[in-house]
């Protein structure tokens, strides 16, 4: 019997294309936002990262498009849209 591919494998399997556009970012200063914090835990694909001056980044590279950092962290600290036709993950599950 195989092991079970851990969601890091699985993940791995899927395809990013970016846009010309972010589909998502952090609303200009609150990047120190208390709210933002939650999405360091919630972001499936681990996207959100502090760095040394407190402040938390996103890298959208990767992104699953699944909404938690939108519903964790509120509309007025991210703007959050879906990518335009054609870019954005595509799921691919071997």
């Amino acid at each position: 019997m195989s092991p079970t591919p851990t969601m890091k494998a699985k993940l791995g399997k899927n395809v990013f294309k970016p846009g010309k556009e972010k589909h998502i970012i952090i609303r200009p200063g609150f990047e120190k936002d208390p709210r933002l914090k939650a999405a360091l835990y919630v972001c499936p694909a681990g996207l959100y990262s502090e760095n040394s001056k407190g402040e938390v980044e996103l890298d959208i590279d990767g992104c699953l498009e699944c909404g938690t950092c939108r519903i964790a962290c509120g509309t007025e600290v991210l703007d959050w849209n879906y990518p335009v036709g054609g870019v954005g993950v595509q799921f691919r599950f071997g």
